[in-house]
C-alpha cells in the first residue's frame, strides 16, 4: 500500500511539474510554435457566429481588465461584463484540453461573460503579477468585486458552476432545492 502511494505521489508530482511556468523546455518549444490563429468566416445565411476567446496582451489587461499599475494594492475591474482570463501555455497538455473548453464558454456566455486567454511565454509580467506557478490557471472576475484564482484543469461543467455561481450570482438548483419547492 505505501508503494503504491509513493509511486501516485511521484506521478502526481510530476504532472505539476510537467506545467510548471519554469519550465525551459517550453521556452524553447514556445519559441518555435508560434500560433496562427485564424478567424472563421461567418456564413452569410448563418444567424449564429462562432464566439471565440479574445487573446490579450499586457497593456490589453490592463485597459479592459485591471491596471495593476494604477491600482497597485486594489482590484479595481475595468470592464463592462464580468470575465474569465485563462492563463496557458501552447506547450501545456493541460492547457490544450482546456483551450476547446474555454471555446465552448465563450459561445455560451456571449454577451454575458467575456473569456479572455493570456499567454504566460510571452505575458511574463502578467503572470508574474498573479503568481502563476502552474497552469491552466483561471481568474475568474465578476463585475464588482474581488477575483477568484483556480490553477489546474477542470470540466467544462465545473467552469459553468462557478461562473454561474460566482461571476453571474446564478444559485444552482440542488435535490435539496428541488424538494422545498
Amino acid at each position: 500500500m505505501r508503494k503504491t502511494i509513493s509511486i501516485f505521489s511521484i506521478i502526481l508530482s510530476l504532472a505539476f511539474i510537467s506545467c510548471n511556468q519554469n519550465t525551459e523546455k517550453g521556452n524553447e518549444e514556445t519559441k518555435n510554435n508560434s500560433p496562427v490563429v485564424q478567424a472563421k468566416e461567418a456564413k452569410p445565411d448563418s444567424h449564429s457566429v462562432d464566439i471565440k476567446p479574445l487573446y490579450l496582451t499586457t497593456a490589453e489587461f490592463k485597459k479592459k481588465v485591471w491596471d495593476y499599475e494604477s491600482n497597485p494594492g486594489q482590484w479595481e475591474y475595468n470592464g463592462e461584463l464580468p470575465c474569465v482570463v485563462d492563463f496557458y501555455a501552447d506547450w501545456c497538455k493541460p492547457c490544450k484540453m482546456v483551450a476547446p473548453i474555454m471555446d465552448d464558454l465563450a459561445d455560451y456566455y456571449d454577451g454575458r461573460v467575456l473569456i479572455y486567454k493570456v499567454n504566460t511565454d510571452k505575458e511574463r509580467e502578467l503572470a508574474s503579477v498573479f503568481q502563476v506557478k502552474s497552469i491552466p490557471a483561471i481568474l475568474f472576475s465578476p463585475q464588482s468585486g474581488k477575483p477568484a484564482m483556480q490553477a489546474g484543469a477542470m470540466s467544462k461543467e465545473q467552469y459553468i458552476k462557478i461562473i454561474d455561481e460566482f461571476i453571474l450570482g446564478i444559485k444552482q438548483k440542488t435535490d435539496n432545492n428541488k424538494k422545498q419547492s
